[in-house]
């Protein structure tokens, strides 16, 4: 029988006093099989891994005895919760004690705001201590479902709006739990009254707070619940902003200008963070917000008063630490290479399609070559020197040609000074900018290339951090990140860059071109293979981006030729392969995937056309371990077999759309593409087939007798 909307709990889903097994995975795979025999799930152990998957991103144990695994699956046919009172409790990672209240909260994959919404509301229930009490004292699965139903029920507007002040007083059921034994140990303390503003603040500011979690569904609303909870102790008002999975409503412009200081507890970037510019910021994990609140809170209204507290844009190094809060040095610099990385893409499309577009209107590669100036390629020749009312020899064709090679040459001019501009960026914020630009066109005139441009970035954003921590007298402060930093950065990492770093880079930019140029037979074969494996590994990820990046920075070098355009054919031909196998495994075996997976398929047949490799990312989320490797595989043959036959391709991006810019060897390229389509097809079809058994036979499976 279907289920209404809100129905999201049946006693079905509920069991009490279990013993589901000694870890985290064993209570999941638990709850699991109870949502998926309930008729909820397709498939138990799709939903198992998705649930894994979010474990392994941050632990999902509360303060106070709570667990919420969740995730989103494609395996879910309706919104379910599935809850567990265990004993004995279980480890889920809290910062105080094992668990023995455990939801598992399933979402389907294209999940409407409607349940996310009745999902977050459970979430918020969690942070109230008669709620948690109730659920240790409910005797049935009946009450627990009436519980919950009580609490995801929307209620009138009004009375939702009093909710935060209320005192509330627990049900009989609930003070009877909180004076069972052990019950004082595991419940949340109760709230208390909201406290009088401290001894020598006439009236405490007002505060504006960013939630969000990497799944929008839990940590982000009992964040904000948590933090408006600590509010209303300490007499000091918080409006909440909830970036989640049911929608967000952006904080008005005249509440972001009344407030004293701002929260992001977030585990993910804000949106629309330049709206809080200048406010002083506390940043954090959004864990934090659950855990620690009132400390939030005050050091919130601490920074309020506070002239020298970090700010918004204001502070490079809090930036950073509020975009990527609990990230080291390393993945700093990883984050900062991939902010330049993707800025440098749009220079690098647009420019190189432009570059390929001239060859194909020219009719031929010659404009490419440095013939008719000093420095100067026939295309920019012709384009300066003629006009629509002086066309040259060749007529409109060959002028067009010309023009648009010439746009084209002038965007890649751009990609080693953007890349070193944006890494700068991406470090020290707007003050990098200027001496991370400079880097990149020195980096150019001195012969270094796309190395040169990455280490001159990275030294151009180091250089400017430094100096943004300088201290100045107030009346400098104006003039630090507009005159101070940009001037001495760029005399400090140019002088740098011309006196001491151009001799060993330029060395390493010529030794690495010499190194591919000579390349042959295995060693050719084998780079392809190894740039497949990476284009396939994390779909439009970091190592995905790398590999690309390894690719149009041949390809936009100086002196380009056969070895570049080889490892740009690899590239491509590798990053389309995804997409396409996994179109064509929907289509060899429809039964193995799901409805929507099936929808999926059909749109990433244009998607992989266009080397849209992230057409592929809802299988990959869906299923990791068996979708990865077959795509890794695939992509490995296709980048190994272009190699072998040295495809050739002189465009960064296109997929088919570009054939005409491979020197007339499109029919190696398709080869090579269609070679590991087959195999990644293959080979995730032989993965789903045979070990679908494998992974629901070693799931834990509910036991009637304990529920």
């Amino acid at each position: 029988m279907t289920q209404p909307t809100e129905q999201i709990i049946t006693p079905a889903l509920v069991a009490l006093d279990v013993a589901a097994g000694p870890e985290k995975t064993d209570v999941i795979g638990y709850l699991a099989h109870r949502i998926a025999d309930a008729g909820r799930a397709d498939d138990a152990a799709g939903l198992i891994e998705a649930a894994l998957a979010r474990e392994e991103q941050s632990a999902t144990g509360l303060p106070g005895g709570i667990a919420i695994p969740h995730c989103r699956s494609a395996s879910v046919t309706a919104a379910s919760l599935a809850f567990a009172r265990l004993d004995p409790r279980v480890d889920f990672g809290a910062p105080d004690a094992p668990a023995d209240l455990v939801f598992l909260i399933a979402a389907p994959e294209s999940g409407g705001a409607q349940h996310m919404k009745l999902l977050s509301a459970l979430a918020r229930s969690l942070v109230r201590p008669d709620f948690v009490a109730a659920l240790r004292a409910a005797r049935t699965p009946d009450e627990v479902v009436a519980l919950v139903q009580e609490a995801i029920t929307p209620k009138p507007k009004a009375a939702t709006a009093a909710a935060p002040k209320a005192q509330t007083t627990p049900e009989p059921k609930a003070a009877a739990a909180a004076q069972a034994p052990g019950a004082a140990a595991s419940a949340a303390p109760a709230t208390p009254a909201p406290a009088t503003p401290a001894a020598g603040i006439a009236e405490k500011p007002s505060i504006v707070a960013i939630t969000a979690c990497p799944t929008g569904i839990a940590h982000t609303y009992m964040a904000a619940d948590a933090l408006q909870l600590a509010a209303d102790r300490a007499g000091v008002q918080l409006t909440v902003e909830t970036q989640g999975s049911s929608g967000s409503t952006p904080l008005p412009a005249d509440t972001i200008a009344r407030a004293g200081a701002v929260i992001f507890a977030t585990d993910v970037g804000v949106k629309g963070r330049d709206r809080f510019a200048g406010k002083p910021v506390i940043s954090s994990g959004v864990k934090r917000g659950i855990n620690e609140p009132d400390a939030m809170i005050a050091e919130a209204v601490a920074a309020a008063s506070d002239p020298h507290a970090a700010t918004v844009d204001g502070d490079p190094a809090a930036a950073q630490a509020e975009a990527a809060p609990g990230v080291g040095i390393g993945g700093r610099l990883k984050q900062a290479l991939l902010t330049g990385v993707s800025y440098m893409i749009p220079f690098v499309a647009a420019g190189g399609l432009l570059i390929a577009l001239g060859f194909l209107i020219s009719g031929g590669y010659e404009i490419g070559l440095s013939t008719k100036s000093e420095g100067m390629s026939d295309g920019a020749f012709y384009a300066l020197n003629n006009s629509l009312w002086n066309l040259p020899d060749g007529g409109l064709r060959q002028y067009l040609g010309a023009v648009s090679f010439a746009i084209g040459q002038a965007a890649m001019g751009l990609m080693v000074p953007v890349l070193a501009g944006y890494i700068a960026y991406a470090i020290a914020d707007r003050p990098g900018l200027a001496p991370g630009f400079v880097s990149g066109v020195l980096a150019g005139t001195v012969g270094a290339g796309f190395i040169g441009g990455v280490v001159g970035g990275l030294l151009a954003g180091v250089v400017a951090l430094w100096l943004s921590r300088i201290p100045l007298p107030q009346w400098a402060r104006g003039l630090q990140p507009v005159v101070i930093i940009p001037l001495l950065g760029t005399l400090i990492t140019g002088g740098l860059m011309y006196m001491i770093l151009a001799g060993p880079l330029r060395w390493v930019n010529e030794e690495m071109t010499s190194a591919l140029n000579g390349m042959s037979g295995s060693s050719k074969i084998a780079l392809g293979a190894v740039i497949g494996l990476m284009m396939c590994f994390d779909l439009g990820g970091p190592v995905n981006k790398a590999a690309y990046a390894f690719g149009v920075a041949g390809l936009g070098s100086a002196g380009a030729g056969l070895a570049q355009w080889e490892i740009m054919a690899a590239v491509m031909a590798a990053g389309m392969v995804p997409p396409l196998a996994l179109a064509a495994a929907t289509f060899l075996r429809p039964g193995l995937f799901t409805a929507p997976e099936r929808e999926n398929g059909k749109a990433a047949i244009p998607l992989g056309l266009c080397f849209i490799s992230e057409g592929a990312i809802p299988f990959a989320a869906a299923d990791p371990l068996r979708v990865i490797p077959s795509m890794m595989l695939g992509g490995a043959v296709t980048g190994g077999v272009s190699m072998a036959l040295s495809a050739q391709l002189r465009a960064p991006h296109g997929g088919v759309f570009v054939m005409f810019a491979t020197n007339g060897t499109w029919w190696k390229f398709l080869i090579a593409l269609a070679v590991g389509v087959v195999v990644s097809a293959v080979a995730v079809v032989a993965a789903k087939t045979l070990w679908r058994r494998a992974a629901l036979a070693d799931s834990p499976q509910p036991s009637l007798a304990a529920a």
